[in-house]
């Protein structure tokens, strides 16, 4: 089987008006047309989506949505669906990112919904796991994040998920600077990978790429993404600086 290319997101949350957001696209799909060998995707607000989508048509980057409800279409105030956000020119799809779990109440049952809608459309879901401090300091995470993906990913078979990719990303350590360990992050994409194989009977085939996020920056990502059980990341803060970014993904092209 291939080896898929190491995937580096910037989640652009609500940062960024459309004419921000389109220049940052310019600039990155200038400094990015000569590069290969990694897959480079960025999540501007709803509000972006569509000029930014039309700046990248072509390029090497791709679009992300940082959200959508499972339903098609309906009387869903302020909701948009994965059709919207594939009409825009999204290829991938955030779910379950933390933010949407703690400020929004999003459970693993809806996630589970959106999961399966997004892999109905044909949609990257980029899948969101992970513990909070206090959970971790209790010595839960490893439970924490089971049930995130036996719930969230429940009723999938492993032969529909070559695209799917999951996101670690430790509650603790989004925003506040402090960030795990390579080691540490090592160890809990082994267990995703392991449990995903042996408990939830993915193929090995399948190719899931575990991503981690959780305050990468230029200053860490190299040491991060050097490491064999880390396939990208999804960058925050970082991402919404474009020399940061970039020296993020070039970490990720480095041996």
């Amino acid at each position: 089987m291939t080896t898929p290319l190491p995937l580096v997101i910037g989640n652009w949350k609500m940062n960024m008006l459309a004419s921000q957001a389109c220049d940052m696209a310019r600039s990155l799909v200038d400094r990015l047309s000569e590069v290969e060998g990694v897959e480079v995707v960025i999540a501007p607000p709803f509000t972006s989506l569509y000029p930014v989508g039309q700046i990248i048509k072509g390029s090497r980057l791709r679009l992300a949505g940082q959200n959508f409800y499972f339903a098609s279409k309906g009387a869903y105030t302020g909701e948009v669906s994965l059709e919207m956000l594939r009409d825009v020119g999204c290829d991938f799809a955030l779910i379950g990112h933390s933010e949407r779990r703690s400020l929004f109440g999003e459970n693993d049952a809806a996630i589970n919904k959106k999961v399966h809608r997004a892999i109905q459309m044909g949609i990257t879901a980029v899948v969101c796991v992970g513990e909070t401090l206090e959970q971790r300091k209790a010595g839960a995470t490893l439970n924490i994040i089971e049930t995130q993906l036996s719930k969230g990913l429940a009723g999938l078979s492993g032969e529909r998920l070559s695209t799917l990719a999951i996101a670690y990303e430790p509650v603790w350590a989004i925003g506040t600077g402090v960030n795990a360990t390579p080691e540490q992050v090592a160890d809990i994409h082994k267990f995703i990978r392991k449990f995903l194989f042996e408990s939830l009977g993915f193929s090995e085939k399948v190719g899931t790429r575990i991503l981690y996020g959780g305050s990468v920056n230029p200053e860490n990502s190299k040491q991060l993404l050097q490491e064999d059980e880390i396939d990208g990341a999804l960058v925050g803060g970082a991402s919404l600086d474009f020399e940061s970014f970039c020296a993020i993904i070039n970490s990720a092209l480095e041996p």
